[in-house]
C-alpha cells in the first residue's frame, strides 16, 4: 500500500450525503438550516430562536452573554435570501478550504472569524456612539472563507455574481472592496460591514503568518503508542530481486506526519516533513518498479 492509498491521508469526498454530512462545511450548513427553519416553523411571530443567538450591541459590557459573540452567525434574517446567499457561498468555496487546512482546524477558524467580526462591529458601534443594534448571520466568517479560497488557489477560475469568469484573487479583491467602499459611503445601511472587512482582515492574517490554531490543541496522541508502519510488498518468485523495506525510522515518521496532516491539514506541514515524505514516495515507487517481473 502507497502514501497516497492510506485511509488517513485521503480526502473525504466534498458535499452531503444521505447518511448525513461528511464534511465541516456540510455540518455548518445543516446547522444553519436547521436553526433557520426552528425560527420559521416553531418562533414565527417573534422569531424567539433568533432572538437568542443574535448578538447585541451592548453586550460587551454584559459577559454573561458573551457567548452571542459567535452564536450570532447561526441565525439569519426572516427572508430567505440572507441564509440562502451565505450558505451558496459557503458550499461553493468551503469545501476546497477545508480539504487545504482539515475540518477540525476549518471548524476553528470559522467560529474565530464570527468572534473577530462580532467583537470589531460591537467595539466599533461603542467607538462612534451609535445607537443599539443587532447582529445575526455568517457573513463575516464566509467572507474570511472567500479570502482564503483567494489566497489559497489565486489562478482558479470563478463567476462573479455568477455571471463573470475571473480568477479567484480578483474575485477575492472585489469583494473586499465592495465591502470597503459600503463600509464608508453607506454608514446608514443595516449590512454589517464591518463585520465583513473583519473576516477578510483576519483571513488575511492567518494566511500570511502561517498560524494554525491546531498546534495551540494539546495533542493526545502520547497517550497511546502508535503501531509501526508497515508497507505492503507483494512477494516474488525472484527472492535475489527484492529491495530493502523502508527503514523503521523512516516509516515511524511518515506515520506521524500522516496522522498530522488527518488531524491539521496538508498546510500545517514544514518544508522537512514535506520533503520527508517525498523521499518516503520515491523509496515506495524504487520498491514496485524493482518487483516488476
Amino acid at each position: 500500500m502507497g502514501i497516497h492509498d492510506r485511509d488517513y491521508y485521503r480526502r473525504d469526498r466534498s458535499g452531503l450525503s444521505l447518511g448525513g454530512p461528511r464534511t465541516m462545511v456540510g455540518t455548518l450548513i445543516l446547522i444553519n438550516v436547521v436553526f433557520y427553519l426552528a425560527d420559521a416553523l416553531f418562533t414565527p411571530d417573534d422569531h424567539r430562536v433568533t432572538k437568542i443567538l443574535e448578538a447585541d450591541s451592548t453586550l460587551l459590557g454584559e459577559p454573561w452573554y458573551w457567548w452571542k459573540l459567535v452564536t450570532y452567525g447561526f441565525a439569519h434574517a426572516a427572508h430567505p435570501q440572507h441564509i440562502f446567499l451565505n450558505m451558496l457561498g459557503l458550499f461553493f468555496l468551503g469545501f476546497d478550504v477545508e480539504a487545504t487546512y482539515g475540518r477540525k482546524e476549518f471548524l476553528r477558524i470559522y467560529l474565530a472569524a464570527l468572534l473577530v467580526g462580532s467583537l470589531a462591529w460591537a467595539i466599533t458601534n461603542r467607538l462612534t456612539g451609535d445607537e443599539p443594534a443587532r447582529l445575526l448571520g455568517a457573513s463575516g466568517a464566509v467572507t474570511a472563507v472567500v479570502v482564503l479560497y483567494a489566497l489559497n488557489f489565486p489562478r482558479r477560475e470563478l463567476l462573479f455574481f455568477f455571471v463573470f469568469p475571473m480568477p479567484a484573487w480578483l474575485v477575492g479583491v472585489l469583494v473586499v472592496a465592495i465591502d470597503l467602499w459600503s463600509a464608508i459611503h453607506r454608514p446608514e445601511s443595516n449590512v454589517a460591514y464591518t463585520v465583513h472587512l473583519a473576516g477578510a482582515a483576519f483571513a488575511l492574517l492567518y494566511f500570511q503568518t502561517g498560524m494554525n490554531f491546531g498546534r495551540l490543541v494539546p495533542s493526545r496522541s502520547w497517550f497511546r503508542r502508535r503501531p509501526k508502519l508497515r508497507i505492503h510488498r507483494p512477494e516474488t518468485d525472484d527472492e535475489n530481486r527484492q529491495t530493502p523495506e523502508m527503514s523503521d525510522d523512516l516509516a515511524a515518521e511518515v506515520d506521524r506526519i500522516l496522522a498530522k496532516i488527518s488531524r491539521e491539514g496538508e498546510a500545517s506541514l514544514t518544508r522537512k516533513e514535506r520533503r520527508t515524505l517525498q523521499n518516503a514516495s520515491r523509496q515506495y515507487q524504487k520498491r514496485r518498479r524493482g518487483d516488476g517481473p
